[in-house]
């Protein structure tokens, strides 16, 4: 015999699994895939990196690291930034828009 408890919480939890469900697949399908490349590629001294989208903040700024652990932020209106050591390179200072348009942000299709 199932306690009464039990029971109910197993039914609260059926019904709100699907809908789990239906928020992360439209969180995976929405704005951040859509606004920002998934991976941006940069040229510095003639080392060229691929820098990986990881994080997208409230207020619009997406963070990119690549495996050496070096990180940049771009918004969707704004340039793209160093964070920590200021290397310069390719990237700092361009749009997304200049970004795509060079050939250097890469967004992944299904």
């Amino acid at each position: 015999m199932i306690h009464p408890s039990i029971r109910v919480l197993s039914v609260a939890i059926a019904c709100i699994l699907p809908l789990a469900g239906i928020s992360v697949s439209q969180a995976q399908a929405g704005e951040p895939f859509e606004q920002f490349p998934m991976v941006i590629t940069c040229e510095y001294k003639g080392l060229h990196q691929a820098f990986y989208f990881t994080r997208l903040d409230a207020d619009g700024m997406a963070t990119y690291i690549n495996p050496s652990k070096l990180a940049g932020t771009i918004s969707v209106s704004g340039t793209a930034k160093a964070l920590g050591e200021s290397i310069g390179g390719s990237c700092l200072g361009r749009t997304l828009k200049e970004l795509r348009a060079s050939g250097q942000a890469r967004d992944l299709k299904p």
